[in-house]
């Protein structure tokens, strides 16, 4: 089955760095666009980046030039480089892929960004 597992969040200083992995199986990754999302208490769900499955990428404006997206699909692998983070980067990040025709959600993983 499609499984999702986000790992690499943690506590951090503002200013400071983090690198979620999300390790994926059960379906043929390299045939689909991969795609990082966030949540924090109280608000919706926003999208962060998406990488497809040429490689192209896009981000939120709020991240563009801090975070990187990327891709191994050697490993079954999507990562999110999160350089220069800030207090309103906290949330829960989860990674996110439509194989099977349906949203497939990871557990998530928490990042706090806090002095």
């Amino acid at each position: 089955q499609v499984q999702l597992v986000e790992s690499g969040g943690g506590l951090v200083q503002p200013g400071g760095s983090l690198r979620l992995s999300c390790a994926a199986s059960g379906f043929t990754f390299s045939r689909f666009a991969m795609t990082w999302y966030r949540q924090d208490l109280g608000k919706e769900r926003e999208l962060v980046a998406t990488i497809r499955t040429g490689g192209t990428t896009n981000y939120a404006d709020s991240v563009k030039g801090r975070f990187t997206i990327s891709r191994d699909n050697a490993k079954n692998t999507v990562y999110l480089q999160m350089n220069s983070l800030k207090p309103e980067d906290t949330a829960v990040y989860y990674c996110n892929c439509n194989a099977g025709g349906r949203p497939r959600w990871g557990q998530g993983t928490q990042v706090t960004v806090s002095s």
